[in-house]
């Protein structure tokens, strides 16, 4: 296997495939984004922290470290491209990366992406790269959703797809038929707080679990720069808003740690189902 070069940014995903690939046995070498990698996790890999304005320096490291497949892996967030740290391609390139992000958060990944595309390296989805993490379609874990439930989760999925058409997000809540929430730029953990505040007659109660999570791959979206992911606690903040369950996109979203995130499941008395919508 081609040694993977991973562009980490932020939150849980970019430690995940880093280990789930390391575990397969391919090398990892690591570009922690200056400002976005979250914890120390890095020092258990080759890697060298560099700016997101520094694209020149990121694919000289890379190609140094003998990385043949590039990943871009983590929540990065739009830059304030007036305080960025550039390099000389940075700010040859920076006008078309201003562009690129006045389109959304997706096209400015694949505009990153692309330049590593245009010097030789090969990029990967997730599902490539960690292919452990990729969400089977069925249930995991030992609850399974209603036929209610399957009513609300179809209604959420087309939810989602209509949003993502305008990179609005790719997550939403529904309770038998209502859409409750949906997810734009603060994520999916805000996303499920505000539910938690709604009146209890339109939500879920301590007494009865009610409604779904539903996160999907955007139309518009790479698989290469950004994948729907679940995590355990994903799971924890859905069972404090009184989910019945979350679905996701079966071969199109991640889920950190399977056996943990059953588990969590499982004792919450949620289910978690794969679905090919």
């Amino acid at each position: 296997m081609n040694k993977l070069g991973l562009i980490a940014g932020g939150g849980e995903l970019p430690r995940a495939v880093a280990e789930a690939a390391r575990k397969a046995g391919r090398g990892v070498f690591v570009v922690p984004l200056a400002g976005s990698v979250n914890g120390d996790w890095v020092k258990d890999f080759p890697h060298e922290v560099l700016s997101p304005g520094e694209p020149g320096r990121i694919i000289k490291a890379l190609k140094a470290a003998g990385a043949a497949d590039v990943l871009l892996a983590g929540r990065v967030d739009r830059p304030k491209f007036s305080e960025l740290k550039l390099d000389a391609k940075g700010m040859m390139l920076l006008p078309k990366a201003v562009a690129a992000a006045k389109q959304g958060d997706d096209a400015l990944l694949r505009f990153i992406v692309g330049i590593c595309e245009d010097e030789g390296l090969r990029a990967v989805s997730v599902a490539e790269a960690a292919p452990s993490l990729v969400a089977d379609e069925g249930v995991l874990g030992t609850v399974s959703p209603s036929n209610e439930h399957k009513a609300d989760i179809e209604q959420a999925f087309r939810i989602v797809h209509a949003l993502g058409t305008l990179d609005v997000g790719q997550a939403a809540v529904v309770c038998e038929g209502l859409a409750l929430s949906v997810e734009a730029a603060e994520g999916t953990d805000a996303m499920l707080a505000r539910v938690g505040a709604l009146r209890e007659n339109l939500r879920g109660t301590a007494g009865k679990n009610r409604g779904v999570l539903v996160k999907a791959l955007k139309p518009t979206q790479d698989a290469k720069t950004d994948m729907p992911v679940v995590g355990v606690e994903t799971v924890k903040n859905a069972g404090a808003a009184h989910l019945a369950g979350i679905a996701l996109e079966a071969g199109a979203a991640l889920i950190l740690d399977k056996q943990a995130v059953a588990a969590e499941a499982d004792r919450l008395g949620l289910f978690i189902v794969g679905v090919r919508p």
